[in-house]
């Protein structure tokens, strides 16, 4: 069997996705949906949770009194997701914020 070539597009320009045009990308139409585990210090966990809650999008799925919260977050694009997940990271008494999952909505 003999390999085929597209005349007209050359494996670099596919590789390097320059074969689409920037008008033939459709973005999906949902938005970004995520969860966040987030270690915080217990006795100050009430307080990081509020904060968190406070946030565009976010919500306590689960809560664990030696300071662990699931935290869920809805947001239109990844950057925004991003964006939230450095903004819990940073918040005082938070030692660490890690994405356990994330998947594009597509609904």
């Amino acid at each position: 069997m003999v390999a085929r070539t597209h005349p007209g597009i050359d494996r670099r320009a596919l590789i390097t996705g320059r074969v689409l045009a920037a008008d033939r990308v459709v973005a999906p139409p949902g938005g970004e949906i995520a969860s966040i585990l987030v270690q915080a210090r217990p006795e100050r966990l009430a307080g990081v949770e509020a904060a968190i809650v406070a946030l565009d999008g976010c919500e306590i799925y689960g809560r664990d009194p030696l300071g662990k919260l699931v935290v869920v977050v809805d947001s239109p694009d990844a950057g925004a997701l991003g964006t939230t997940l450095n903004t819990i990271a940073l918040l005082p008494d938070v030692y660490s914020a890690s994405l356990v999952f994330h998947a594009i909505d597509a609904s």
